[in-house]
């Protein structure tokens, strides 16, 4: 083809009446081997259309167009390799019998099975056209800074006749050319590519020589082009010069393409011919449309609660701790700022499970300061002076705060390892925002209280909220065992009971399938909007949700796998119907090998973080506590988990990150007992075993209660 075609449609038009050219070039180096020659006898003409056709990548190409008159016909599919498999999302949802009748337009291929379908085909008018075999249409790439209005040339039609393939091309590189300071794509071949390459280069530069040009044209218009597919793409272009190279281009010792442009596109064109030598098929596994008005939604609501969370959290712990408010409020600020910092570096995609996990660490960046405040107006209790109870009491709760830190730290990389999507981006910020609020609570705090201890503000005990003498009550935790087992085990059994009874509501993340959620511009109820569905998606699952966001008539479909354009085929019959803003229309479909992808990978990081709690709680303390941190834990799991089950909330992906988050707070309050009951042991030789918890457990309420609350109000802000 001379010129590119504007359009899709144009250039199938065109194609369908092109046909391949056998040559000469066609024949393999050193011409074809005797035996296969004899074959064809003295046809020439036939040896080099076997050849010819030996280079085609695929037979016969079939594109289905909208119905128009103008050559901007809409494409429909395609392109496919036969009728059947064009029409097939048609054929597996028409109705059996009683199918209007209908005449294909003449001209369109397929006439049988568009006859066959009737009313239940594409929209009357539609046409197929068909490429043969030996030819293809390929789309130019669209320059990035062009407007979407602009009207540009954007497909060719060429010979589907394979010079060489992806696996001749070796180590294609972004370089600079040393003698211009351009940058250029270079390339090695393989000794059939080099052969092949030098070959295909001479025929494109006698093409150009032997090109005769209009009086007064530019020589350079007779150079040929020497073009680069990918998955249908044009992705290089290239001109052959003809008079630096009569002969073509050697190739021993490699080529390189100029004048692409900037670094980035000439990286860009070294990552496409990378991609294009790897023998790989790649098939959607995963994909999510969210409406513009939802996810900005979410964003604004996220960061909302983000700075909501914060803001309850520093007055929370100004009205408990007044002066040690205040320094646990700069604290926390300077922790807002170094992770916000950290974010933009990195820097970090926030997504919303993302924002979520941001938020989540806020409770833990409290808590550090929480622990050491408590243990400061422990010493300060105990009567030591308020400088000393200050190095004492943070050199103490130093050692529990990198204990249950490194706990957590340890639960997100192993979520970030394993995880998949949103969840990753959760166990990401969750991870660098535990180690800031670590390095706050080790700078910050220890810092400005080191300061104040030598002011005013902090002269006495009072001050610190330390002003009774001792330790002020007591509670018998185990005596009252029977009780709490009494309370669990019921929680347990109930949630046991949901568990067998109802079952987990797994999600598509598990289970593969699509989702649709929108809303509706008039009203309806799930039958009608069943009832709206194209034909074979009338088995759907369709509930009216809630959502303050979106209005009053949300409807959301759940389905099997949707095939690609089968969700604009739902949004289309549910326009007609009831008024669907397209804005509006968010979609999610998982493959059904990606959902067993995320329930292994979420058993494996459950797995994982099991072992390394019971490794370190072992290294830390001793292997006998590892055992009841697993049943505690387990304890915990199991009660969600029931909990998920009464209420018939959907499992996702997003849960394994929050069952994972339960299990590091969890683990975080148990590192807490564990530490004083070590510290108190050895205090009281003469005490019962009992005794040691029940002061130790005692000792630290104060601080797993403020802990809990000052989680709670960024979560309830979320």
């Amino acid at each position: 083809q001379e010129r590119p075609q504007p359009s899709l449609f144009e250039a199938v038009q065109l194609a369908g009446k092109a046909r391949p050219v056998a040559e000469e070039a066609d024949l393999p180096p050193g011409g074809a081997p005797r035996s296969v020659a004899q074959r064809f006898g003295n046809d020439r003409r036939a040896l080099l259309s076997s050849y010819d056709r030996r280079n085609d990548s695929a037979g016969d190409k079939y594109y289905l167009f909208a119905p128009g008159s103008g050559p901007t016909r809409r494409p429909l599919s395609g392109p496919a390799s036969s009728c059947q498999e064009l029409l097939s999302e048609l054929i597996d949802r028409a109705p059996e019998g009683n199918r209007g009748q209908r005449t294909p337009p003449r001209g369109s291929e397929c006439q049988g099975e568009l006859r066959a379908l009737g009313t239940a085909g594409p929209p009357e008018g539609s046409q197929v056209l068909k490429v043969p075999r030996g030819i293809a249409v390929v789309q130019a790439q669209r320059p990035e800074n062009l407007p979407e209005t602009a009207q540009v040339s954007q497909y060719w039609v060429i010979e589907d006749d394979s010079e060489l393939s992806g696996g001749e091309v070796r180590n294609p590189e972004q370089n600079t050319d040393p003698q211009t300071n351009e940058p250029v794509v270079t390339m090695e071949f393989t000794d059939t590519g080099q052969r092949a390459f030098q070959q295909v280069t001479q025929r494109i530069a006698q093409r150009g020589s032997e090109t005769l040009l209009p009086p007064g044209s530019s020589p350079d218009a007779a150079f040929q082009r020497f073009a680069i597919t990918l998955d249908n793409q044009i992705i290089s272009l290239a001109t052959i010069n003809f008079r630096e190279n009569p002969e073509g281009i050697d190739g021993r010792t490699g080529a390189q393409i100029t004048g692409i442009g900037n670094i980035e596109e000439t990286q860009d064109l070294a990552n496409s011919l990378r991609i294009g030598a790897l023998p790989i098929d790649l098939s959607l596994i995963s994909n999510t449309q969210i409406s513009a008005t939802l996810g900005q939604q979410a964003l604004d609501q996220g960061l909302v609660a983000a700075g909501a969370g914060l803001l309850l959290v520093l007055l929370f712990l100004l009205a408990f701790y007044r002066v040690l408010g205040a320094v646990a409020s700069v604290a926390l600020l300077t922790y807002a700022v170094l992770l916000f910092a950290l974010v933009k570096l990195i820097p970090i995609t926030l997504t919303l499970p993302g924002i979520a996990g941001l938020i989540l660490t806020l409770g833990v960046a409290a808590d550090a300061n929480i622990v050491i405040f408590e243990r400061v107006k422990e010493e300060a209790r105990a009567g030591a002076s308020v400088p000393r109870a200050i190095a004492a009491g943070y050199g103490k709760a130093l050692r529990t705060i990198a204990d249950a830190n490194v706990v957590t730290i340890g639960v997100a990389f192993i979520l970030f390892v394993v995880a998949t999507g949103g969840v990753k981006g959760f166990a990401l910020t969750l991870g660098v925002g535990t180690l800031v609020s670590l390095f706050t609570a080790v700078l910050a705090t220890s810092a400005i209280l080191g300061s104040l201890g030598r002011t005013r503000l902090l002269r006495s005990r009072h001050a610190l909220g330390a002003g009774g003498e001792g330790h002020r009550w007591s509670f018998d935790f185990m005596g009252a065992s029977k009780w709490f087992f009494s309370v669990s085990g019921l929680i347990l059994a109930i949630g046991a009971l949901a568990i067998a009874g109802f079952g987990l509501n797994f999600g598509i993340d598990f289970e593969g399938g699509t989702r649709i959620q929108t809303p509706l511009e008039r009203p309806a109820d799930p039958n009608q909007v069943r009832e709206a569905l194209p034909p074979g998606l009338r088995d759907a699952e369709v509930q009216s949700v809630e959502d303050p966001e979106l209005g009053a008539n949300v409807v959301q479909i759940s389905t099997a796998e949707l095939r690609p354009g089968q969700e604009e085929q739902v949004r289309s019959a549910l326009d007609r119907s009831f008024g669907v803003d397209r804005a509006e229309f968010t979609t999610s479909s998982i493959g059904p090998t990606f959902g067993a992808q995320i329930a292994r990978t979420a058993l494996i990081a459950l797995v994982a973080s099991l072992i390394l709690i019971s490794i370190y709680i072992g290294l830390r303390f001793e292997f006998k506590f590892a055992m009841p941190v697993l049943i505690a834990l387990f304890h915990d799991l199991l009660i969600t988990a029931g909990i998920y089950a009464l209420t018939e909330r959907e499992v996702t992906a997003s849960t394994v990150a929050a069952l994972l988050t339960i299990l590091g707070y969890s683990l975080y309050d148990t590192i807490i007992v564990f530490d004083r009951i070590r510290e108190n042991a050895p205090r009281m030789p003469r005490a019962t075993f009992s005794q040691v918890v029940n002061r130790s457990m005692s000792e630290v309420l104060t601080r797993s209660l403020v802990t809990s609350f000052s989680t709670l109000m960024p979560i309830g802000a979320l």
